[in-house]
């Protein structure tokens, strides 16, 4: 497995309020995370390892526990699952919830020289589960999506390798979910357009900005 430079801010994410998609709740979020991760998957972005999620306590906040659960033996689809979850409260904080659940899991990124790589969290998958509404966002942290590398160096032939991949992906949740997403809001490591990345424009020397001093 090879390892990429990952930004501690989003590279780029994309938000779906689905209040009217279906009803809110832990059962239907993680029915709905198991249909899109068919489709991430479909496009060799995201095939499910595990769900993480943090405990929060109504008036106290969260209780600093985190669970990570194990999808080795089951899917985001399995009817037990949701038991699993609340199965797995800490016997600490007997009214503990979560609000989101995250899917993490493996894809592929495709180098320079056309070898594909497999990269743990190529995306990012969460889902709300708090009874506010349903909603899913989906993130990326690294610069295989852009013409750019994060030190500013144009590579073409990577984003060409990569991004219409995303851009596909993103087209085909729009149309699982009847609605295109909503951009996230810009970081310092980029920004979303509604089906990729937007591109920075290149300074005098065909470069783009150099973001690499926010990894040290």
């Amino acid at each position: 497995m090879s390892t990429l430079l990952r930004s501690p801010k989003e590279r780029g994410s994309w938000y779906w309020d689905l209040d009217e998609f279906d009803a809110p709740g832990l059962e239907t979020a993680l029915l709905l995370g198991a249909r899109m991760t068919e489709v991430l998957t479909r496009h060799e972005l995201l095939t499910p390892i595990q769900l993480e999620y943090v405990w929060n306590v109504t008036g106290m906040g969260t209780t600093g526990i985190t669970t990570t659960l194990d999808l080795a033996k089951t899917s985001l689809g399995d009817q037990n699952l949701p038991e699993r979850v609340r199965g797995s409260r800490p016997s600490s904080h007997p009214s503990a919830h979560i609000s989101f659940v995250e899917v993490l899991g493996t894809g592929t990124w495709i180098n320079e020289g056309g070898e594909a790589r497999t990269e743990y969290r190529l995306v990012d998958l969460s889902l709300c589960t708090a009874p506010t509404g349903l909603s899913a966002e989906l993130s990326v942290h690294h610069d295989v999506w852009g013409q750019y590398d994060f030190s500013g160096r144009p590579h073409p032939t990577v984003r060409a390798n990569n991004a219409p991949r995303l851009t596909a992906a993103l087209n085909d949740l729009s149309d699982l979910l009847g609605m295109p997403p909503e951009p996230g809001e810009p970081t310092y490591f980029g920004a979303a357009t509604v089906d990729g990345l937007a591109e920075p424009d290149a300074d005098e020397n065909g470069l783009g900005p150099d973001v690499t001093n926010w990894f040290h």
